[in-house]
């Protein structure tokens, strides 16, 4: 494969090559995007097929985001050894793997690691789509491109549910993995065309092992820990030594960074107080946007008993919204302080998830579509201006680490986010249950009011003596737990709304500091 620069594709293909090579990037980012979404909706499935627990059920998520984050740590690597084609194309491969391995799964352990290898090749494919797209459009147009490419990354993950929904209504759960492998042909086919391409060097870059182990350790660790709490007890030495290992190799990864001769994260990023503000709000977006593809369809499913289908469809305007919203706001990034972009997408986010903590079984469709209307309004407002004023404060020689670095801290952002999220509503459910048990008493009148009539209905109904007590507890067991089911989701929708403003901070910084200026260390960065 010989080396073809951007400007040799520009000589072949005219000015047309620009919209070719970012249409190629985008297909590319918006598979691995609708592979992480379209699972949402078949959550309730896998769970049904597999026998497992919510807490479970979300590895296949986060796992996946914490792959994401590991393909994104070495994608710079890769670019620098075999080229921006071979890199592309070769993620993609590996991600049509990962697809066919999670489609045929039988079991939990080959569905998760097909989720970890789908998840390690679009880590590599979305920073490295967004560096072409961005390399390609001239200076005045950066903004616009990052919004068109934004358009498709989070596009994506709005069409995904609906796409799995259809899936799973007219065949099963295992489809919502295959649908992706049309999409990844073609953009497999387009890389081939149109990725610029370089000769291999002579010798490979340095590429540290042990930090990437690190990585990976602590990752899995920490995962593993939020996931098996609940289910084993938090002070459990099984939970209490994951941890324990997470946060040895987190430091241990840390350690690397600061003092290793190849990090994978280059520091000399982080001296750039836009970029460090730039990548702080990409980590609380990041946070916002991805946990709500996988909170609110979940909550329509379980709360007000929606079908996958339907659960898909209430996302599906947020969507269409975008094509309006995302034109638009690449377009004032262009013209307009970034930071006054970024307070209107953070309060929309925040009106969205304080809105959706007052929704219950009773919440009419329509009315969470247009909360799900303000969590795209907020993204729309965020991700693209995010991505221009990270990488409009570098140089281009580092326009390839910004562009991993800026995708890693919204990967965090989802991992953490999701998992915490997770976590917060396993603890609030139980919690909203037993203050709903304490109260059943026999002082409790509407209580014992509703036990007396569910015994009556059963009798009419001619069932035995003998069931009609426990049938009717039964009963008012599950109005206890779907009620505190309810209000556990409304905590984690509050909560969630509320670490989104912490997102505030970050742009009120963006806005008092001049581009470009420094921030000094004492310690010399590499």
């Amino acid at each position: 494969m010989r080396a073809e620069s951007i400007e040799t594709l520009f000589d072949r293909y005219g000015p047309a090559y620009k919209w070719l090579a970012a249409i190629t990037g985008m297909i590319g980012g918006m598979t691995a995007i609708l592979a992480s979404s379209t699972v949402n909706v078949a959550f309730p499935d896998i769970m049904g097929a597999f026998g497992i627990g919510r807490d479970q059920a979300q590895l296949l998520s986060t796992g996946y985001f914490a792959a994401t984050t590991a393909g994104m740590l070495i994608s710079s690597w890769l670019i620098e050894s075999f080229g921006e084609r071979k890199t592309y194309t070769g993620a993609l491969l590996v991600f049509i793997i990962g697809a066919a391995m999670s489609g045929l799964a039988h079991n939990t352990e080959t569905l998760m690691i097909g989720r970890v290898l789908q998840g390690a090749s679009s880590g590599i494919i979305m920073p490295l789509g967004m560096t072409v797209t961005f390399s390609v459009f001239p200076t005045n147009r950066k903004g616009s491109s990052m919004g068109f490419y934004s358009m498709g990354m989070v596009l994506a993950p709005t069409l995904g549910p609906m796409m799995g929904g259809l899936a799973i209504e007219f065949f099963n759960w295992r489809y919502v993995f295959l649908l992706t492998l049309p999409s990844t042909g073609v953009a497999l086919l387009m890389g081939l065309l149109f990725m610029p391409s370089r000769a291999m060097p002579k010798r490979l870059p340095r590429f540290d092992f042990i930090g990437f182990v690190f990585f990976c350790i602590a990752m899995s660790g920490l995962l593993l820990g939020f996931s098996y709490g609940q289910r084993l007890g938090w002070s459990s030495n099984e939970i209490i030594g994951l941890f324990t290992l997470g946060s040895a190799a987190t430091l241990g990864f840390a350690f690397r960074q600061i003092y290793g001769d190849a990090p994978f994260i280059n520091l000399a990023l982080f001296r750039n107080i836009q970029f460090v503000a730039a990548s702080a709000i990409a980590f609380f977006a990041g946070c916002a946007f991805l946990s709500s593809t996988f909170l609110v369809p979940l909550f329509v499913q379980q709360i007000q008993n929606y079908t996958a289908f339907d659960a898909g469809l209430i996302m599906m305007p947020g969507g269409l919204s975008l094509l309006i919203m995302y034109p638009l706001t690449g377009r004032l990034a262009d013209s307009w302080p970034p930071h006054v972009l970024i307070y209107i997408g953070l309060i929309a986010f925040g009106i969205a998830f304080l809105a959706l903590a007052t929704a219950d079984v009773n919440t009419p469709f329509w009315t969470i579509v247009a909360f799900t209307i303000f969590i795209r309004a907020g993204t729309a407002f965020t991700r693209p201006v995010t991505n221009a004023a990270a990488l409009r404060s570098l140089p281009p020689e580092l326009l390839n680490q910004g562009s991993g670095a800026v995708n890693l801290m919204r990967q965090l952002g989802a991992v953490i986010g999701t998992n915490g999220l997770v976590v917060f509503l396993e603890l609030r459910i139980p919690f909203h249950g037993d203050a709903f048990a304490a109260m059943q008493t026999a002082a409790h009148h509407t209580s014992q009011e509703m036990r007396e009539a569910l015994i009556r209905l059963l009798t009419e109904a001619g069932v035995p003596q003998t069931v009609r007590e426990p049938g009717a507890l039964h009963f008012l067991g599950d109005v206890i737990y779907a009620q505190a089911s309810t209000l556990g989701f409304q905590d984690a929708f509050a909560a969630l709304g509320i670490v989104t403003l912490f997102g505030l901070v970050p742009a009120w910084i963006m806005a008092i500091t001049r581009k470009g200026a420094p921030i000094r260390f004492r310690r010399r960065l590499q």
